[in-house]
């Protein structure tokens, strides 16, 4: 399957007709934050493809259109502290964000992040016991700590974020938050099973989906 990750940035690829073409093999979409509705509704209008999404900590959470006031996309699925099974078979987590620095919305402290990836577990678990694995996509706002973060507060990275990596094993951790403006700057790490993926601007990527997990039935004498 293909998967189309967006952040931070409205770019003319993107927001454009040509974009039902220009990625019309794409399965499904995934936000990492800070992108007004209105994008992420044209996306959905357009390619006509699910999209989850977080809030990053710049975005509006209320837009005003011409029928009202509105504090979520439609048609898009927020992923803030929750676990879905895609029609595709796709396993996503996600969590908003970024560290707290002026009191600002989607802003969390290292604890808070804590206390929310751990309540998680337990839906993570479930997926492996039913799917035969934990998860496919984990997506966030923020980076994990010591990959693709920055050292002022703002951009640090999320403790939290490694012990998910590293006890879950998603095969893709997207996150926006980072700015990139030069292309030398490493916009994908490989950490153990998981490949970390910075959306800033636009990413494109495969996956293929594990095969299903046959039940385990207990055996007769």
């Amino acid at each position: 399957m293909n998967i189309l990750a967006i952040s931070d940035v409205e770019l003319g690829q993107i927001y454009n007709p040509a974009i039902a073409t220009r990625f019309h093999n794409v399965d499904v979409v995934i936000s990492a934050g800070d992108l007004p509705h209105y994008y992420l509704e044209y996306i959905v209008s357009t390619l006509d493809k699910p999209l989850y999404y977080v809030f990053g900590n710049h975005a509006n959470q209320r837009e005003i259109g011409l029928d009202g006031e509105r504090d979520a996309p439609w048609g898009a699925i927020n992923l803030h502290r929750r676990c879905r099974h895609d029609s595709s078979g796709l396993l996503l987590a996600g969590l908003e964000g970024s560290l707290k620095y002026n009191n600002g919305p989607c802003q969390y402290s290292q604890s808070e992040y804590w206390n929310m990836a751990l309540l998680l577990a337990p839906r993570l678990l479930y997926n492996h016991i039913k799917y035969g694995r934990y998860l496919d996509v984990f997506l966030a706002h923020a980076a994990p700590f010591g990959i693709h973060d920055m050292d002022d507060l703002p951009h640090r990275g999320i403790r939290a974020f490694n012990w998910i990596i590293r006890v879950f094993r998603p095969a893709f951790f997207v996150h926006g938050h980072i700015h990139l403006y030069r292309n030398d700057v490493t916009w994908h790490t490989q950490v153990g099973q998981t490949t970390v993926i910075n959306a800033y601007g636009y990413r494109e990527f495969a996956y293929e989906l594990p095969q299903p997990v046959k039940p385990r039935l207990p055996k007769g004498r």
